[in-house]
C-alpha cells in the first residue's frame, strides 16, 4: 500500500489541535503489514513534550467544544459518520494492510465504526437531567450532566478502527474532547479518521491522535491532571496498572479487558448453527478478539459429531492475505503472537489433548497459524484457562448442566458468553446463572451498537455503546436553588 492507493486518507504524521505533526527528535516507528513483513510506513515516535503539548491543545478544543449545543455536536457527528462511509473502500484497504483480517471482515469494521457516529449523534440530544422534589419550600433541586473534560484512549490493533469510535463517538457526543493513543501496530486507521474528523469539521483539539511507544506516551497522559477520563480496551495486566496509575490523579476510567468466553453445546441444540456460530466466533479475525469462543464445551452425546462437522468447516476455510479475494482467514499480527499461540497448543497436546485439525504454524508465512482444533481438552490445560488470542479452538466434553455452568464460571473473567440450546426453560436457567457481561444465545454476534458491551469481574469496568455508553463521560450535577 502506498500513498497513491489510498489518497488524502494514508497519513504518516500525528493530528494535534488540528495540526499534523512529527516527533520533534525526528524519530518514528515503522509500521509493516503482518501478511507479507513489507513495511507500510512509518509514524512519529512522539515524546513528552509533544503529547503535553496534545493535552493542552485538547484543553483547548473541550473549552470550545462543551458550549456547542447538543444539536451542533450532532451534526458534525452525522457529517463524520457519512464521510466514513463515503470512504468505505479505502478505510478498509489501510485497515487490512496494518492489521491483516480479511477485506470483507474490514469493511464490515467500517460500517460499525460508522454506526457509532451515527448513534451517538442521536444520543448527544438525549443526556436527560432531572427536577428532583426538594425537601423544604423555597427550594428547586436541579440535576445536570455535564461533559467530563479531556479524554484518553488507548486503543488496540485487533479492531483499530471500531474501537476508536466507541470511545471516541460518545466522548465527542457528550461534549469532551478525546486524545487517541492507537496501537504501534495499527496507527494508520487512527490517522485516517482524523482526517475525515477534520473534513467533517470537528474542531481542531476535540479529537487528537499521538502515536509512539506506549510507556512515553501513555505515561505522559496518565500522568496529566488535565485528563479527566482515561478509556482502554486491551489485556488485563495493562488495564490493571492503568488503573492505579489513574488513581494519582484520580481519573474516571473506563475498562474493556481480556475475556475468556465459554461456548456450550447443549445436546438439544440445532447443532447445524451451533457449528456455524462456533465457526464465526472462534475464527473471525483469526481468533483474535476479546469476545471469541475460548473454551467450548460439547455435551456428551453430540461430542463425536460436532467435532465431525468443525473438522470439516475448518477445511472450508482459505488462508492468505486479507487483500486477496476469497480469503477468510488472514495473518495474525505478528510472529511472536504465532509463537504464544503455539505454545499454548503444544502444551495441552502434552497434557494429553489430540489435534483434529491444525495445530502447527501455517507455511503461507512467519504471522500465520493453521486453524486448529483440539479434542479431548480438560478445563486445567492452560489452553483453557488462558486467553488463547489465535484460531485455535479447544472442546471440552461435559455431562451436565450444572456442571458446565460450574467449569462457564471457574474464571476471573466475565465478559461474553454463548450457549446453544433449544429448551426454552433451559434458555432462562443458563442465561440468568452465566457471570458475564454478555449472553450469547443461539447467537454469536452479539457486538451492536444498541446493546451496553462490557464484562464482569475482571474483565472490565464501564460500558461502550448503547443509551449507557455516553454516560460514561459526563459528570452529575446537583444544583439547589433557595430562596424561591
Amino acid at each position: 500500500m502506498t500513498y497513491d492507493d489510498c489518497g488524502a486518507l494514508f497519513r504518516r504524521q500525528a493530528y494535534v489541535g488540528g495540526t499534523w505533526i512529527d516527533a520533534d527528535d525526528g524519530q518514528t516507528v515503522t509500521v509493516t503489514n503482518p501478511a507479507n513483513g513489507e513495511v507500510i510506513g512509518t509514524v512519529p515516535a512522539l515524546g513528552a513534550a509533544e503529547v503535553e503539548r496534545a493535552i493542552q491543545s485538547a484543553r483547548d478544543g473541550f473549552r470550545l467544544w462543551r458550549d456547542k449545543t447538543a444539536s451542533q455536536r450532532a451534526e458534525a457527528l452525522r457529517r463524520w459518520h457519512g464521510l466514513i462511509l463515503d470512504h468505505r473502500a479505502v478505510l478498509a484497504r489501510i485497515l487490512t494492510t496494518e492489521q491483516g483480517k480479511p477485506l470483507a471482515e474490514a469493511e464490515a469494521e467500517v460500517d460499525a465504526t460508522a454506526s457509532f457516529f451515527l448513534w451517538f449523534a442521536e444520543e448527544a440530544r438525549r443526556v436527560y437531567g432531572d427536577i428532583v422534589p426538594a425537601p423544604r419550600q423555597g427550594q428547586r433541586i436541579l440535576v445536570t450532566k455535564e461533559p467530563v473534560g479531556v479524554c484518553a484512549a488507548i486503543t488496540p490493533w485487533n479492531f483499530p478502527l471500531s474501537m476508536i469510535a466507541r470511545k471516541a463517538a460518545p466522548a465527542v457526543a457528550a461534549g469532551c474532547s478525546i486524545i487517541i493513543k492507537p496501537a504501534e501496530a495499527t496507527p494508520f486507521s487512527a490517522l485516517a479518521l482524523a482526517v475525515l474528523a477534520e473534513k467533517a469539521g470537528i474542531p481542531a483539539g476535540v479529537f487528537n491522535v499521538v502515536t509512539g511507544p506506549a510507556r512515553v506516551v501513555g505515561g505522559t497522559l496518565m500522568d496529566s491532571p488535565v485528563v479527566r477520563k482515561v478509556t482502554f480496551t486491551g489485556s488485563t495486566p495493562i488495564g490493571k496498572l492503568l488503573m492505579r496509575q489513574a488513581a494519582d490523579t484520580v481519573k474516571r476510567v473506563s475498562m474493556e479487558l481480556g475475556g475468556n468466553a465459554p461456548l456450550i453445546v447443549f445436546e438439544d441444540a440445532d447443532l447445524d448453527r451451533a457449528v456455524t456460530g462456533i465457526m464465526q466466533s472462534k475464527f473471525r479475525n483469526a481468533g483474535q478478539t476479546c469476545i471469541c469462543s475460548n473454551r467450548i464445551f460439547v455435551q456428551d452425546g453430540i461430542y463425536d459429531a460436532v467435532v465431525e462437522k468443525l473438522v470439516r468447516a475448518i477445511e472450508a476455510l482459505r488462508i492468505g492475505n486479507g487483500l486477496e479475494e476469497g480469503v477468510t482467514m488472514g495473518p495474525m499480527i505478528d510472529p511472536r503472537a504465532v509463537a504464544d499461540v503455539d505454545k499454548l497448543v503444544q502444551d495441552a497436546v502434552t497434557a494429553g489433548a489430540s489435534v483434529a485439525k491444525g495445530g502447527k504454524r501455517h507455511p503461507q508465512g512467519d504471522s500465520f497459524y493453521e486453524p486448529t482444533l483440539l479434542t479431548d481438552v480438560t478445563p486445567s490445560m492452560s489452553v483453557a484457562s488462558e486467553e488463547i488470542f489465535g484460531p485455535v479452538a479447544p472442546i471440552i466434553r461435559f455431562s451436565t448442566e450444572e456442571e458446565v455452568i460450574e467449569l462457564a464460571n471457574d474464571t476471573p473473567f466475565g465478559l461474553a458468553s454463548y450457549f446453544y440450546t433449544q429448551d426454552l426453560a433451559r434458555a432462562w436457567r443458563v442465561s440468568g446463572a452465566l457471570e458475564y457481561g454478555m449472553v450469547g444465545l443461539n447467537e454469536v454476534a452479539i457486538s451492536v451498537v444498541e446493546a451496553p458491551f462490557g464484562g464482569f469481574k475482571e474483565s472490565g469496568v464501564g460500558r461502550e455503546g448503547s443509551r449507557h455508553g455516553i454516560d460514561e463521560y459526563v459528570e452529575i450535577k446537583y444544583v439547589n436553588m433557595g430562596g424561591l
